[in-house]
């Protein structure tokens, strides 16, 4: 059984991926953990397989809805409070990638929903319940900062969420917030984003953890953060084993 360090840790989209990986991190360290995904099967076993070495509450349901959203902020009242919140649910958008030209707009709109307003959404709602110090990390991507063709409605989503976690910054300057991009993974979405190609020679998503623990238990100010270049500060984790 893994020691207790008494932080609690709300994480959406952890039934896979990046989330799931980063879920595993954080309970090896002795996180409290807050779990949120849509698939209500895949975070039942998630909870069942990492109740084991910490503390987990988990509750399926979809961020963009603000009555799940007032669920969570319950379950962090529960707990007296929160520590970090990492918004790592998103939407990539159709598969494959179409061109900005060929975009569907309404598909546009629920991109920037998912990507942009339910991160901040779940930041609102969850504010009263942040602890002194708590740190706050919305999941970026290198397409937010470069033109890559076929990602423009992804990467200006994204591009967006990291305006808003900027100015989220300079409006509160006793809250650390973070956006971070993990890279590219062998996860679900990397699959989806290249239909028919094989996708697995890119990095685990538990490489990208370090990088995660390097902002959420170190002293980096608030900013942009690639989460490989941060592994290299000396902030190692060990995964629970699935």
């Amino acid at each position: 059984m893994t020691i207790n360090n008494g932080r609690t840790a709300l994480i959406t989209g952890a039934s896979r991926g990046l989330g799931l990986a980063l879920a595993r991190g954080l309970a090896a360290r002795g996180w409290n953990l807050i779990l949120t995904a849509r698939n209500a099967d895949r975070l039942r076993a998630v909870r069942d397989e990492l109740a084991t070495h910490t503390h987990v509450a988990a509750l399926a349901g979809d961020v963009i809805d603000p009555k799940h959203r007032e669920a969570l902020a319950v379950l962090a009242r529960g707990h007296a409070g929160l520590d970090a919140i990492i918004n790592n649910a998103g939407l990539l958008g159709p598969s494959p990638q179409p061109s900005l030209l060929d975009y569907p707009l309404e598909t546009l709109v629920e991109v920037f929903l998912a990507n942009v307003l339910a991160p901040l959404a779940v930041i609102q709602e969850l504010k009263d319940e942040l602890k002194t110090g708590a740190r706050i990390i919305n999941v970026t991507s290198d397409a937010a900062v470069n033109a890559y063709p076929t990602w423009g409605g992804y990467g200006a989503s994204k591009a967006a969420l990291e305006q808003l976690s900027a100015v989220l910054a300079s409006e509160n300057p006793d809250v650390r917030v973070y956006w971070v991009d993990p890279g590219d993974m062998c996860t679900d979405m990397q699959q989806a984003a290249y239909p028919g190609e094989d996708v697995s020679d890119r990095p685990l998503p538990e490489t990208k953890v370090p990088g995660f623990v390097a902002v959420l238990e170190g002293d980096l100010p608030s900013g942009r953060y690639i989460a490989s270049e941060l592994a290299p500060l000396g902030l190692t984790t060990t995964s629970v084993a699935a």
